[in-house]
């Protein structure tokens, strides 16, 4: 699907699957008719090989976007110039319609965690995010999307909500928004509050994506696997959300336990059933 624009002169691509190896042979072989894909950036930033082959396939038959988890924007160590030099050469040999990362930290004094880690949502952490958030895209040379994470932990410092912070960060570094549905549904059970709250609170011009991914429930807290179908109650909040911001590009994520590529198709046409009704009566 060509890139079009929505009433917001929002970039719309329409909706898409998370590029994952195990459904390269299938993609290629049954050109589903999925309207764009996301690639994981870490897993291509290499010199060449099985991966750059198989991206420069894709790349000529869909339209392409690129998804990080190694930015560590939130960190108080330096940004990696050695990581940010391989994710621009990266994205000059995509041509992505944009590029993402989480709002978050992934370590400190140069141990990685090999995890998304929750910010305190204050003043100071604004302006801190927001700096390196404007480095990284005058070094690139193109605004980026920051992502919501799922969170189990909460700061006594926080002196906002994390849709605030969100807000706030994007504001202050003129950047973009990537809505993952089910991190607000799993942080909503963990934390107690409504996610239709952290909708509401979003600014609505500055989202270009959204994610949809299942979880696991482990009684009183959930964890953001992305292994699982996506529950009910996660459609029904994307429900929510396409008729507050209207057409914004969706994608199915899953990152373990992948199954079969039809049952991810399966999926996205879940979501076409759900948002296209919903589109087609605002626009009536």
């Amino acid at each position: 699907m060509p890139v079009t624009r929505a009433a917001s002169n929002r970039p719309y691509l329409g909706f898409g699957l998370g590029l994952r190896t195990e459904h390269y042979e299938a993609m290629l072989a049954e050109r589903p008719e999925v309207d764009w894909l996301e690639i994981l950036s870490e897993n291509y930033m290499v010199d060449g090989g099985k991966p750059l082959h198989f991206l420069d396939r894709f790349r000529d038959l869909y339209p392409l976007v690129m998804h990080g988890v190694s930015l560590s924007i939130g960190s108080a160590d330096a940004l990696d110039l050695d990581y940010l030099k391989r994710l621009k050469a990266l994205a000059a040999r995509v041509e992505p319609r944009w590029l993402s990362d989480h709002l978050c930290w992934t370590g400190i004094a140069g141990k990685n965690l090999h995890d998304l880690m929750p910010l305190p949502y204050t003043e100071e952490a604004v302006e801190h995010v927001a700096s390196r958030v404007r480095q990284v895209q005058d070094y690139l040379g193109r605004q980026i999307l920051l992502e919501n994470v799922s969170s189990y932990v909460t700061y006594t410092q926080s002196a906002m909500s994390e849709w605030e912070f969100l807000g706030a960060v994007c504001a202050a570094a003129d950047c973009h928004i990537l809505i993952d549905i089910n991190n607000i549904y799993v942080s909503s059970h963990n934390h107690g509050f409504d996610p239709r709250d952290y909708l509401k609170g979003v600014p609505a011009d500055r989202v270009r994506q959204f994610h949809l991914a299942g979880h696991t429930h482990n009684g009183s807290i959930i964890v953001d696997t992305h292994d699982q179908p996506i529950i009910p109650d996660v459609w029904s909040l994307y429900a929510e959300a396409v008729r507050h911001f209207g057409p914004v590009s969706t994608m199915i994520e899953r990152d373990a336990n992948i199954p079969p590529l039809a049952d991810l198709l399966a999926e996205l046409d879940a979501a076409k059933r759900i948002a296209l009704p919903i589109l087609e009566g605002r626009a009536a």
